[in-house]
């Protein structure tokens, strides 16, 4: 296999003849590698030519992976289920930079984890899975069902039995261990480094899988070491001051981490699954927080309806969307504008996703009977001149809502709606009268998030007017206007070709018009004609805008905005 890579170093006129035959015999006295030996006899100024060479000679083709002569010790640097599952390998490592054969070179979080388990710099070197897969099974030990050892199992003599009654000394004594400890904290810091708002750890069979919720969307890393699962779980669980040893039921905790001078705060809930518990949580980052309504990029004229209810003394403000949308900051943005000495805010939520100073929240528990309802209860008995409702779920919260809307509270809440309008009928299905819901509701916003197009690798890319106008639904003439723009994908997106989200919003005004629609319980496509006539702008238009400004894609527009 080294005789290979010296003749190939001898016809790309590296070296000489007579410098390969010296390390030839010097890599024989000694018994070292063809690496060493190159750069011991002076034959290469350094490992760092060598690696160079090698990276280039098997992109090119000239070179390939079993024709190197691997050193077992770098190759196992690779944990072998990381190796076979996302194909990569290590070849070659020279002081802190280790070269890995990878035939996904933009697969940033396996690359990113290589270099955490190594402590190494990487330098990928693109070749092809084939390749990668036959140097794999060369140099790890790759189990195959027709092993005789798979027969042997079945005859029972080492047959053990699978299952999660794990000796809770070891895990104790894992647990405390520094490489899980510093394990789970590398996975918290990335996770804010990258932005991510969620951290999937879950257990399958023979794999601990990690995925990451960036910009709305779930990413794959490369997966934990299994063996260490009881371990990295039990870790979490006491970081969130859960019960380490209860395994059959859910459970909810939270974490506050400090990372530099930003403070992070970690909701942790666990499920038991087939295999093991999932653990997902929630990095609540207020370093990124925005709190500030008029920064949310709320289009006018409805950021001025929105102002207006604000400045009211009593109402409803009630913003909608599906999970993930962004209420929750449109809600803290609100009452951060009304967060005042004078003011006294009440807040119901489950969970508190933020702490606010000057805010007193309460976590509903209905478990202990704490529901959203007796909560609104106990708050008109408190003086309040704000409140907020995490959501409206029933028809006794609403209820009580309404009525403190109607009493003098300036009230905000949420719903699980798809727009503005069907938020009126919603409320109906729940039994509230409409005229009470005409009286009480000021103003209704709904929202989504599209992702963004990540500036480092934005580009325009061609599109048919006539086609795009099918698609949104709108006159030829408006869509000649629209130019597409897309990311490629770059190491600041992770090949995503996104980075961030924008809002888009739709808010209804219940004016005399809209008011006197929902006492006569006109339908959904009457109060959306009538509040088109007043002016409002559709999350379809609110999306168009944000495409024609090149800010999003044509994809993310549709996906959102039906």
């Amino acid at each position: 296999m080294s005789k290979r890579l010296g003749e190939l170093l001898l016809e790309q006129n590296v070296i000489t003849k007579e410098q390969l035959l010296d390390c030839l015999k010097y890599q024989k006295a000694y018994g070292v590698r063809l690496g060493p030996a190159l750069v011991s006899t002076k034959a290469i100024a350094d490992e760092d030519v060598l690696a160079d060479f090698m990276s280039k000679a098997i992109e090119s083709g000239i070179l390939t992976i079993p024709e190197l002569d691997l050193d077992p010790a770098i190759v196992q640097l690779v944990p072998p289920d990381i190796a076979q599952k996302f194909k990569i390998i290590a070849i070659n490592k020279t002081a802190r930079l280790l070269a890995v054969a990878i035939s996904d070179p933009k697969n940033l979080f396996v690359l990113d984890a290589v270099k955490f388990l190594t402590g190494c710099s990487i330098k990928p070197v693109v070749t092809t899975e084939q390749q990668i897969l036959q140097a794999i099974r060369a140099n790890y030990k790759v189990e195959s069902p027709t092993d005789t050892s798979f027969m042997d199992d079945l005859k029972g003599e080492n047959l053990e039995l699978v299952e999660d009654a794990d000796d809770e000394d070891d895990i104790s004594a894992a647990v405390a261990d520094a490489p899980v400890v510093k394990l789970v904290n590398h996975l918290l810091t990335e996770a804010v480094a990258k932005g991510a708002s969620d951290i999937h750890i879950e257990t399958y069979q023979k794999i601990l899988r990690v995925r990451y919720r960036i910009d709305g969307t779930l990413m794959e890393l490369a997966p934990l070491p299994f063996r260490l699962r009881p371990a990295i779980i039990s870790r979490i669980k006491i970081m969130s001051n859960l019960n380490i040893s209860e395994k059959r039921l859910p459970q909810d905790g939270r974490i506050k981490i400090k990372i530099g001078m930003n403070s992070v705060d970690i909701r942790v809930s666990t499920v038991p699954t087939v295999y093991g518990e999932k653990v997902v949580m929630r990095v609540l980052d207020t370093s990124n927080l925005v709190l500030d309504i008029k920064k949310l990029g709320i289009p006018e004229p409805g950021a001025g309806h929105v102002m207006t209810t604000l400045g009211s003394p009593f109402g409803m403000l009630l913003v909608t969307g599906p999970t993930g949308s962004g209420k929750t900051t449109t809600l803290y943005s609100a009452l951060s504008m009304l967060n005042k000495p004078d003011t006294n805010i009440m807040t119901a939520e489950d969970p508190v996703e933020y702490n606010v100073d000057g805010v007193n929240q309460v976590l509903v528990n209905s478990a202990i009977g704490l529901t959203f309802a007796s909560a609104l209860r106990a708050f008109l008995r408190q003086d309040p001149d704000v409140i907020m409702v995490g959501e409206i779920r029933d028809l006794e919260t609403a209820e009580i809502a309404v009525k403190a809307a109607l009493t003098g509270h300036l009230v905000f809440s949420t719903l699980h709606t798809n727009n503005s309008v069907a938020t009126i009928a919603r409320m109906i299905d729940m039994g509230l009268e409409p005229f009470l819901i005409a009286s009480s509701v000021r103003t209704i916003v709904a929202q989504r998030l599209v992702r963004k197009i990540c500036t480092g690798c934005k580009t325009l890319v061609d599109g048919d007017p006539i086609e795009i106008a099918k698609i949104l639904r709108v006159d030829p003439g408006v869509a000649q206007g629209i130019k597409l723009y897309k990311g490629k994908g770059c190491q600041r997106c992770n090949n995503t070709g996104y980075k961030g989200r924008a809002g888009l919003y739709e808010v209804l005004p219940i004016t005399t018009t809209i008011q006197d629609l929902i006492v006569k319980r006109a339908t959904s496509n009457e109060l959306v004609a009538a509040a088109a006539a007043e002016g409002m702008r559709t999350l379809r238009m609110c999306g168009i805008e944000k495409l024609t400004a090149g800010i999003t894609t044509l994809e993310e527009v549709i996906a959102t905005s039906e």
